[in-house]
């Protein structure tokens, strides 16, 4: 396991659900020092409060700006890159500031990383980068390819530049769980845009956990992703209603804008070169270089015999399963016991 002891880490976007439920984490160990560094003022005062820990260091920025994020780096060993527009609807509307700060933002960070000598800096990415039909999918896809070819160019610096990839996190911030017990508590009609819709069922902490896994074990270039179940929006909200011993009208409100019927984490290209490795996907980087014609005399595998990964084709959780999870969940057990 790598060592943290005396090491300066910073996580970026910090003030997150991602960034509150690893820095619990990282407390434990023995890090020197936790810089958080976000644009929110309130969330860093509350998180000061919670914690009260000399190692929490807050800095107030934005990835946008160079200067900010450079300034909050010097002497950092090592970088989560959380920082991110990545609510679907506002994405469409405003995709200019999609790609300030999940695109430019990126290559801020990558080259603040490098001009101080960071040791490995792991983006966070999202299962809508995967055939982006969005513009926040879309920037984040430009955010992967901007950390591979980093990658490439830095392959013989000292700073290693890895990405993980996963889908809503339950319970988090703007997802269905949070809605849906609202609604079952404010006794309204639960809302599903489709009930057909597939989503990963990741916690918090499986992300935290497949964040720490590309730190330990990523190499340069590397895309990792966690293998994990789903289930239909329409199955987690009746679940929800079994638990809470209700019976909510289920309302059928059609999609959002730029919504997907089911996540994809990894497309069918990427399949083709994935590894398997304990409970996650690797894709290793592709370091060939601009000279085309020498891939091209032999092709690789035939396409048509692979699929995509995605929330359709992975372990569908039955009903009991789904209610075993939910359970587990700190968000259903605290409104269960309310």
């Amino acid at each position: 396991m790598t060592s943290l002891k005396n090491k300066i880490l910073l996580i970026t976007g910090g003030t997150g659900s991602f960034g509150s439920t690893i820095i619990k984490k990282l407390l434990n160990m023995d890090v020197k020092e936790i810089r958080v560094f976000s644009r929110d003022e309130k969330k860093q005062e509350d998180m000061r409060i919670t914690h009260n820990n000399e190692k929490l260091k807050f800095y107030i920025g934005d990835v946008r700006f160079y200067d900010s994020i450079n300034s909050a780096m010097q002497n950092v060993d090592y970088v989560f890159n959380a920082a991110a527009l990545k609510q679907v609807p506002s994405c469409e509307f405003f995709p200019m500031e999609a790609v300030k700060t999940n695109v430019v933002g990126a290559e801020n960070v990558i080259n603040a990383a490098i001009y101080n000598c960071v040791k490995k800096v792991v983006f966070l990415s999202t299962d809508k980068a995967v055939y982006p039909i969005n513009a926040m999918g879309m920037s984040k896809a430009l955010m992967e390819k901007l950390m591979l070819a980093k990658a490439k160019q830095a392959y013989n610096n000292k700073v290693k530049l890895c990405a993980t990839r996963y889908g809503n996190v339950m319970a988090s911030r703007g997802s269905v769980i949070p809605l849906f017990i609202k609604q079952i508590k404010n006794k309204q009609p639960i809302t599903i845009t489709d009930p057909k819709m597939t989503r990963f069922l990741m916690s918090l902490q499986d992300a935290v956990n497949l964040v720490m896994y590309a730190f330990e074990n990523a190499m340069p270039g590397d895309l990792l992703v966690q293998k994990a179940p789903a289930a239909t929006v329409h199955q987690i909200a009746e679940t929800l209603k079994e638990i809470f011993e209700v019976k909510n009208e289920i309302k059928i409100i059609g999609s959002r804008h730029g919504e997907k019927l089911y996540e994809s984490l990894l497309s069918r290209e990427e399949m083709m070169t994935a590894e398997h490795v304990d409970n996650f996907y690797r894709v290793p980087m592709d370091d060939r270089g601009l000279n085309y014609a020498k891939y091209f005399v032999k092709g690789s595998k035939d396409l048509t015999t692979q699929v995509d990964y995605t929330s359709h084709n992975t372990t569908q959780l039955s009903s009991k399963e789904l209610k075993k999870l939910l359970l587990k969940l700190p968000i259903v057990m605290e409104n269960l016991n309310a």
